[in-house]
């Protein structure tokens, strides 16, 4: 019974550091070697998925209900990157209205004139679709991965011997 409680736990550790590093893996791919800018609520998406990742190194490094605390803390937070992302597909596909501030995204370099970094940055829409696959935009599939991934880090985190 305690082995599978460990096994459990084991599992929501690694689904918590993992879903989060895939999701911004995946971002940061797309971002530098395709091109695909985020904009402002593809930021959004992201800081959560940084706070999970660190709760999940955490709980590698604590033990027992100190653990289980920070991988259903980092499963929140995926949680939250998830619903997030619902928001940003929901404007993405036209079903309401997005944030007006949600219009553009300034990418500014390091080393550079600020100035011509504004000049030259791509403008980034938040209600308009980049890329798509089977009609889910990314937006979508972070909602899709985020929400599923989050339900069974909380599956898993909260497994108790029968």
């Amino acid at each position: 019974m305690a082995a599978r409680r460990t096994r459990a736990l084991f599992t929501a550790r690694w689904l918590a550091l993992l879903i989060p590093a895939a999701l911004l893996g995946g971002a940061y791919l797309g971002q530098y070697a395709y091109g695909l800018y985020p904009c402002e609520m593809c930021w959004w998406q992201r800081y959560p998925h940084f706070a999970a990742l660190a709760l999940a190194l955490l709980a590698f490094a604590v033990k027992g209900g100190a653990a289980r605390a920070c991988v259903i803390l980092a499963g929140l937070a995926i949680l939250i990157s998830g619903l997030i992302g619902g928001f940003h597909a929901g404007v993405e596909y036209g079903w309401w209205e997005g944030i007006t501030s949600c219009s553009s995204t300034i990418q500014a370099s390091g080393g550079g004139d600020f100035l011509d970094a504004i000049m030259k940055a791509p403008i980034v829409r938040c209600d308009q679709v980049q890329w798509s696959l089977f009609g889910i935009s990314l937006a979508g599939y972070n909602f899709l991965i985020s929400v599923v991934g989050a339900a069974a880090i909380f599956f898993y985190a909260s497994r108790r011997p029968a």
